[in-house]
């Protein structure tokens, strides 16, 4: 964050001794007050859940690491050590669980959603809450069912008491009833935050660390040529990038937020991968963000505004030239991994006269 100029207070000819009694500050201080606390907040922060919904022989898992964040009007907390409006982040932590049990969980938005209403409700002097959860990605496993050929005909055959099972397909649909599997592609994120002087809540969702590679389709060329450069035109290189992403909705109650999650996901690997067969060309990581923002904001009219960042991860080409004996001709096969130092690239696109909190 950027540092601020220090604010001053307005000087007058007259000394705060003349024609002005003294009083001691809040704080108990000897001097008149002359200080202020800008920011603050308290809370409860990487409280582990895990609710599991039984519905008949099907079961359903959510598994989150939430944050409670409170601002008080009151800071005589801090200037005096009274505690008296401290709700405290024990009890904040209980209520991650009970409310969880009382109404269940969901989607990480609406269990953000649930637990700041509930701060802002039940305590008249809480200014502001703030819910931070993350999402652990598991995916119900799925039974893929081995096939054999008979006569020309694709048969399928039972999976009980065969070893050659694959339980880890993501293609066949036949899913798991209560077993699960951890699948960290990517995470799925909120951050809900609620005051009581505003009327509509900033509800912000998120995918991080989201890691693709593509061998080929990716370009960068005729970029700035001077006496700095040394690096040649790239006609066809390897695109590996991490993508953190997250985006603001202007619209809460007509939103499908998970299934709004998996689109903005989809609409990333699209745009970087293009057609299974065909593929898309990319002439630079910034053309691949921005069309990727373009369309989440083209499919998702609740979305107000999108942020991306995209790091790129660099894979070099290993120099043979000196091993020709050893390996003669060309490498196109063999990479060395960089991560350090790298580029990075990021965007923010958003609706025109639409103010966001990204």
């Amino acid at each position: 964050m950027f540092a601020t100029p220090l604010r001053q207070q307005p000087t007058s000819g007259v000394s705060q001794s003349q024609g002005k009694a003294t009083h001691p500050a809040m704080d108990g201080h000897d001097k008149p007050f002359q200080y202020e606390i800008t920011d603050h907040g308290y809370g409860k922060d990487s409280v582990k859940v895990l609710h599991v919904s039984r519905q008949g022989p099907v079961h359903t898992i959510q598994e989150f690491e939430v944050g409670t964040h409170l601002k008080l009007y009151s800071k005589k907390d801090y200037y005096q050590g009274n505690n008296s409006d401290i709700v405290a982040t024990d009890s904040q932590k209980n209520t991650v669980y009970l409310l969880a049990k009382k109404h269940g969980v969901e989607s990480p938005e609406k269990f953000a959603l649930l637990l700041a209403k509930h701060f802002i409700n039940k305590y008249s002097h809480v200014e502001e809450a703030h819910v931070h959860v993350e999402a652990y990605p598991w995916q119900r496993v799925c039974q893929e069912e081995t096939r054999t050929v008979t006569n020309g005909q694709d048969q399928a055959q039972s999976c009980a008491n065969q070893a050659s099972c694959n339980f880890s397909s993501i293609d066949n649909r036949s899913l798991h009833n209560h077993a699960f599997i951890f699948t960290p592609t990517a995470q799925h994120y909120c951050d809900v935050v609620m005051r009581r002087t505003d009327p509509k809540q900033t509800v912000i969702t998120g995918i991080k660390g989201l890691r693709v590679l593509k061998t080929t389709q990716s370009s960068f060329v005729n970029f700035v040529n001077d006496e700095f450069r040394s690096l040649p035109d790239q006609y066809d290189r390897i695109f590996s990038t991490v993508v953190d992403c997250s985006w603001e909705y202007s619209d809460t109650d007509s939103v499908d937020f998970s299934r709004a999650w998996q689109t903005v996901k989809n609409i990333i690997i699209r745009n970087f991968a293009g057609d299974p067969q065909v593929g898309v060309s990319s002439p630079s990581v910034q053309h691949t963000l921005y069309l990727s923002e373009r369309q989440v904001l083209d499919v998702l009219p609740q979305v107000s505004v999108i942020s991306m960042t995209m790091p790129n991860k660099h894979y070099f080409n290993f120099d043979t030239k000196p091993f020709q004996q050893i390996v003669p001709g060309d490498n196109n096969e063999v990479f060395i991994p960089v991560d350090k130092p790298h580029g990075t690239i990021y965007a923010q696109l958003a609706r025109k006269n639409i103010n966001s909190h990204l």
